[in-house]
């Protein structure tokens, strides 16, 4: 009897011996395992500094075949550029710099990006918006964005001449005082080299079309390029 427990046992021993063995085994081999592609990638976009666009319906693509705005096409020159950059488009249609300013706090806790591009005000002045209400929230987006040690560039706008030109040129001019009394960047007026194309605006003679995409691009990529790391920095 003493001897069959002596075997059993010793063969029980070899068991657990070789299960351990066969454990450690597959950790070590699921340590060595890369991450899996989404997973990867995740992680990836994760650790680039992000780019965030805070703006209204012309930088959320209305009445645009997704990712074709000048945003989509932002993301992908810098990707084609090696510029290593997230861009999260954060602008929603309709919205004001009343909303904007609402927005961005939890934006910029939950994003902590490095560059904001603010993209706000038109609708401020189609819905009779106080230019000082208009420059008080830029002024306080702006300045919300660089306490979280964020880049920016003020994007400006025109409204419609039938305004009167002297809101015209007042809504204008204080996208450029803001920008000299902060010190951030201005791209001095999006649509410009469209403005005088109805062909490259959609039916409402407002929003531009999939074609003028690459110019609104073009009118923003000058001011922003200088901000971005360079490739391989």
């Amino acid at each position: 009897m003493k001897k069959r427990r002596l075997k059993v046992g010793s063969a029980t021993n070899r068991l657990h011996r070789a299960r351990r063995a066969w454990l450690a085994a597959a950790v070590a081999a699921m340590a060595a395992w890369p991450l899996s592609a989404p997973l990867a990638a995740r992680a990836n976009e994760q650790a680039k500094p992000v780019i965030v666009v805070l703006g209204d319906s012309i930088s959320a693509e209305y009445g645009l075949p997704r990712d074709t705005g000048w945003v989509a096409l932002l993301r992908r020159r810098l990707a084609d550029g090696r510029f290593d950059y997230s861009v999260a488009n954060a602008s929603i249609s309709g919205d004001t710099t009343s909303g904007g300013r609402a927005r961005l706090p939890e934006l910029m806790a939950r994003l902590k990006p490095s560059i904001v591009i603010v993209e706000l005000g038109a609708n401020d002045a189609l819905r009779g918006v106080p230019l000082t209400t208009t420059q008080d929230n830029l002024r306080t987006i702006v300045e919300q964005a660089q306490q979280g040690h964020a880049k920016v560039v003020l994007v400006g706008m025109y409204v419609p001449p039938n305004y009167g030109p002297a809101y015209t040129q007042q809504f204008h001019a204080l996208y450029g005082t803001l920008a000299k009394q902060l010190n951030v960047k201005l791209v001095p007026f999006l649509l410009a080299g469209i403005e005088n194309k109805p062909e490259m605006f959609q039916a409402d003679q407002m929003h531009p079309t999939q074609q003028a995409q690459p110019t609104l691009l073009e009118n923003v990529w000058p001011v922003l390029q200088p901000l971005l790391r360079h490739p391989g920095r």
